[in-house]
């Protein structure tokens, strides 16, 4: 007989509870919890089903140190910009977690990375595909591949007995919303479902040294669906962004145990697959022939790779009560301070324009230094000068108008807004000079 257990869960973190709760107290969310029935078996799991797939010995107690400090046995793909975010490559043994939009190609990258890994017996669990439609990706992608297996399946027991007859050295599971336990009674995707199942899957990784990507959903407020602990059981977590309606995707790293958590891929969606891309500020930056106002080149850091971006801007005039402010990429209570900084330090009546600004290439940059490059976008699209295309600008604006080493803003920008306005200040020298003689007269 089976013995019958009911909890109640936040949706938002997946704090468990005895008793419903109007506010969890993890989150502080209202609303949040429901009940789930869990089911636990008087009956022995079947939890090491790969026993005899166990690569290591027995498990004993041993003195730190007795423990070897070498590096991880890493596993290099031919995918240099996941190299990058994971440290240096597949760790063995480790667990993966990879969120992201729906249709932002999280199942492609991995389906082409699995392909790619010739010499790895690869095993590709889908519980969302039916085998043909992965034979289409597949077959798109343009990569064969005799090792790599697929499994159409979301019960954990089945998925385990063809690991252990497979012996794979790489596992995908595509998604770990869809996986269900038969020692729990709930249904797919639900937080008891996806913490069993996870922690089934980190058992497996750890105990016979098999790495494992974990594909995940992401919910409508952008985090990882599921409970909190997911990402605590993983050792790596991974966030792929982009807009569908751009090429470019971005592999970011959120948490890694085995390097560092500053670096990231950039990677262009095509006919073919993921294309990684080695030099982004190629295709960042537009290439144009003629100088056009309201462009400012900025210079940015990702994590620890260098980027240089394009700034636009256009400042028009408002036609409506009320000024449009419209941004894309970038912060738009920055661009309110910005504005703010440049009408009262600056002089410049931004109270009656309509801004726009938008950073090419559909990237969503947070980095203070960029607000010198909207800045002199902001007045190159005011003034209707063009700045020049060998100027790069970055630096952090403060209240005061200076940047972080004490000069105004406006000496950084005098350079490049004089080069193009010594026409129209002399004319204006000329001017008063005639009307200072007008007056004498």
């Amino acid at each position: 007989m089976s013995k019958t257990k009911s909890a109640f869960f936040c949706q938002s973190c997946g704090y468990e509870s005895a008793k419903w709760l109007g506010k969890c107290p993890s989150c502080n969310n209202w609303n949040t919890f429901v009940e789930e029935v869990i089911v636990k078996g008087s009956d022995k799991k079947e939890k090491d089903e790969w026993a005899e797939y166990k690569r290591d010995g027995k498990l004993k107690t041993i003195s730190i140190n007795e423990v070897s400090s070498a590096e991880e046995k890493r596993i290099l793909s031919q995918d240099a910009e996941l190299n990058r975010v994971l440290g240096g490559g597949i760790v063995s043994g480790s667990i993966v977690l990879v969120a992201g939009e729906p249709g932002i190609g999280k199942s492609t990258l991995f389906l082409q990375i699995g392909l790619q890994l010739k010499d790895v017996v690869t095993l590709y669990i889908s519980g969302e595909e039916s085998e043909q439609q992965i034979k289409m990706r597949a077959d798109r992608i343009g990569i064969k591949n005799e090792n790599f297996y697929l499994l159409t399946e979301t019960d954990t027991k089945t998925i385990f007995h063809e690991i252990k007859k497979l012996k794979p050295q790489l596992v995908i599971v595509d998604s770990i919303q869809t996986l269900q336990s038969p020692f729990v009674e709930s249904g797919p995707g639900s937080i008891s479902q996806i913490r069993e199942t996870a922690a089934e899957l980190q058992r497996f990784a750890k105990e016979t040294n098999t790495p494992v990507f974990l594909i995940g959903h992401i919910t409508k407020d952008g985090n990882i669906a599921g409970p909190k602990i997911l990402e605590h059981m993983v050792d790596t977590v991974l966030q792929f962004e982009g807009d569908r309606h751009y090429a470019y995707r971005i592999l970011r790293t959120l948490k890694n145990r085995f390097g560092s958590t500053a670096e990231l891929g950039i990677y262009e969606m095509g006919s073919e697959g993921m294309r990684a891309v080695t030099n982004p500020s190629e295709i960042l930056i537009t290439q144009k022939e003629d100088a056009l106002s309201g462009i400012a080149i900025a210079a940015t850091m990702e994590g620890m790779r260098p980027l240089l971006i394009e700034a636009q801007a256009l400042v028009t005039q408002s036609v409506y009560g009320t000024p449009q402010r419209t941004v894309s990429g970038f912060d738009l209570r920055r661009l309110q301070l910005l504005l703010a900084v440049l009408e009262k330090r600056g002089g410049f009546h931004f109270g009656v324009k309509d801004v726009f600004v938008n950073i090419a290439g559909g990237l969503k940059i947070e980095d203070p230094s960029l607000d010198l490059a909207i800045v002199c976008a902001l007045l190159s699209s005011y003034e209707d000068v063009a700045l020049p295309q060998h100027i790069c600008f970055a630096g952090e604006v403060g209240l005061s108008g200076r940047d972080k080493g004490g000069k105004p803003y406006r000496t950084a920008y005098s350079r490049s807004r004089k080069a193009g306005l010594r026409k129209n200040h002399r004319q204006q020298v000329q001017r008063q000079k005639f009307t200072q003689a007008k007056n004498q007269y």
